[in-house]
């Protein structure tokens, strides 16, 4: 079976680290040949605007050719075509895969019968992992090491995959957590289990305030509508969270605020221009970090 990237937890310490270290120099030579030769294939069975674009101008980076759809309403799945089917017949055609699907476990189902490599660019509620790596390639490049750290995660922690992901692939270099939440979006237990289970520790709080004079990364997310079953809970909880740029004053001249985008009131406009802001930033590390992964898995360097 070709290897994948459908969890962090595909990824050793050191392969992480080497990733990291290929994202850096493709930021420095951001156009390659590389993939002159081979097709990538885009799946979203879910609306995405930065992960497929940024995915897309990966491949165009390296010179592969792409095909694939942004709508599943377009494709065989209207027809009642499974998931197994479609992978199969798209694995004839590309080098290697990339999908988003909403239900989660379908990337893991979607690498075990596909015969070409298979990048989970989300599942659900559950990974993300290649935002993972975006993620801690912008931490790295902000704070020169990812070894330390206290990492602030705000909001949506319950639903959030981009989170979870973050949490697990960060317990790799001694990082201390704290959790900002509403008490109904809460870190679901089995996280604060795998902490535990590392000797990390971890603090949870329903104030934001307090915490921000102590983090290295502010790292923010949206509540989900889409995640929600019941209208009136995400009603409760939507706005929650607002980060302006006066809760800025303290905070530690190194912090960083990392949003996986897309916001919505959770960050104010005026944070922005802030030398704090780089979650714009964050998004453009998306490319070279997923051009490293997809080299990496097709064993090019």
């Amino acid at each position: 079976m070709p290897k994948s990237l459908i969890s962090i937890h595909d990824l050793s310490k050191e392969e992480i680290l080497h990733i990291l270290h290929t994202a850096s120099a493709f930021e420095r030579e951001p156009d390659s040949s590389l993939l002159r030769h081979k097709v990538i294939a885009t799946l979203f069975f879910e609306p995405s605007t930065r992960t497929r674009l940024s995915f897309e101008t990966a491949a165009n980076r390296l010179s592969a050719r792409i095909i694939g759809f942004t709508d599943s309403g377009s494709t065989s799945v209207t027809k009642g075509e499974s998931i197994k089917d479609t992978i199969k017949t798209v694995s004839n055609y590309a080098d290697l895969i990339v999908i988003r699907h909403p239900l989660e476990g379908s990337a893991r189902y979607a690498s075990e019968v596909s015969s070409v490599p298979v990048i989970n660019a989300g599942d659900g509620a559950n990974q993300h992992p290649s935002q993972t790596l975006l993620d801690m390639y912008s931490i790295l490049k902000t704070q020169q090491s990812l070894d330390g750290l206290q990492l602030t995660l705000v909001g949506d922690l319950k639903y959030g995959r981009t989170v979870h992901s973050l949490l697990q692939a960060m317990s790799l270099f001694s990082t201390r957590f704290t959790f900002v939440s509403p008490p109904e979006l809460a870190m679901p237990l089995e996280y604060k289990q795998f902490l535990q289970h590392r000797n990390l520790s971890y603090k949870e709080s329903k104030d934001l305030l307090p915490h921000i004079p102590e983090a290295d990364i502010l790292y923010i997310t949206r509540v989900q509508a889409e995640r929600f079953s019941e209208p009136m809970e995400y009603e409760k909880v939507k706005n929650v969270y607002s980060l302006t740029a006066s809760m800025l004053h303290p905070c530690k001249p190194n912090l960083k605020i990392l949003h996986p985008l897309p916001r919505v009131n959770e960050i104010a406009l005026d944070v922005d221009n802030t030398p704090q802001a780089y979650y714009f930033e964050q998004a453009r590390n998306g490319i070279y970090t997923r051009m490293a992964i997809m080299a990496y898995l097709l064993g090019l360097t």
